[in-house]
């Protein structure tokens, strides 16, 4: 494992509070709703315009994603990331901190966090315990768009920390990663759905290993201490001082793998972005594994 001084991943729901008090929220602090919830349950959009922190713009994941792709949330190009964050008022000099509004207190924010890394910006966190513990320590909110004026940033691809369909193809046979799934276990074993999936059915990667994104949660919503986290690698028999590419549905709650392995100052994990959603329309037939009565995916 590389030793290198890491940025800090999380930031305190104090911490940022003081710094919206201290009017720091501008150019140099930027502050992301990246909310969002599976059609027909909560509208994330309607919600940040009813209430969000101060100072805070909405991310919309739908807009800043490759929309031709046939999968469902593949990282847009670095013209059009650079593009969409430029307007939310982001430069290469700005600290991003973002955040979601979700009830297991973290499930998107985790995603952009990467992506702005994936692009080689450094300087982004996530706010630990999300908007349901702000909303819980009583801080303020408001209903007032922000209007962020535009700045310049220019993205750069970090191919190290993305993977490709063929990449984990070819991991398969050389096994230089090992390939953790973030899913809940009774989708990775294929005895439960995919929510909300038309023609997708639920299974794993042969030889990927399970560790459900919720876990690395405490109850109340905040990411679980650096020694917990090792302690759970090491349960599931996970190296974090060897290569690792982390899957899901879709690219997004593998980032909570990415992110709770760079608390344990790992920050090298890769994200295979097609995930199951791609592997299970491509992947060789003998490579998707699943408990379904009839034995297949």
């Amino acid at each position: 494992m590389v030793h290198q001084v890491l940025y800090r991943a999380l930031v305190s729901t104090k911490w940022l509070a003081e710094s919206v008090r201290a009017g720091k929220l501008g150019p140099g602090l930027r502050v992301l709703d990246a909310s969002w919830y599976s059609p027909g349950t909560r509208d994330a959009r309607k919600e940040y315009l009813e209430r969000h922190v101060p100072g805070a713009s909405f991310f919309d994941i739908e807009e800043c994603k490759d929309k031709s792709s046939p999968y469902e949330m593949m990282l847009p190009s670095e013209a059009d990331f650079s593009d969409y964050v430029g307007r939310l008022g982001i430069s290469n000099d700005t600290h991003v901190v973002v955040y979601d509004g979700d009830n297991l207190g973290s499930f998107y924010a985790p995603r952009v966090w990467w992506m702005f890394r994936v692009f080689g910006h450094r300087t982004v966190s996530v706010l630990n315990g999300g908007f349901r513990n702000w909303l819980k320590e009583g801080h303020p909110v408001t209903s007032e768009p922000s209007c962020p004026e535009p700045a310049v940033f220019k993205a750069t691809l970090d191919c190290f920390l993305l993977k490709t369909y063929e990449q984990v193809l070819e991991n398969l046979e050389s096994k230089r990663f090992q390939l953790v799934d973030s899913r809940s276990q009774g989708r990775y074993l294929g005895t439960e759905p995919e929510p909300d999936a038309v023609g997708l059915d639920s299974g794993h990667i042969r030889g990927s290993i399970n560790m459900p994104f919720m876990d690395f949660l405490t109850e109340d919503g905040f990411e679980k201490s650096p020694e917990m986290l090792r302690a759970m690698f090491e349960a599931k028999k996970v190296d974090i001082s060897k290569p690792l590419i982390a899957t899901c549905r879709k690219g997004v709650t593998a980032c909570h793998i990415a992110l709770a392995a760079y608390l344990c100052g790992k920050p090298d994990v890769a994200i295979y972005d097609g995930s199951w959603s791609e592997w299970f329309r491509r992947g060789p037939p003998e490579t998707r594994v699943s408990q379904q009565k009839d034995g297949k995916s």
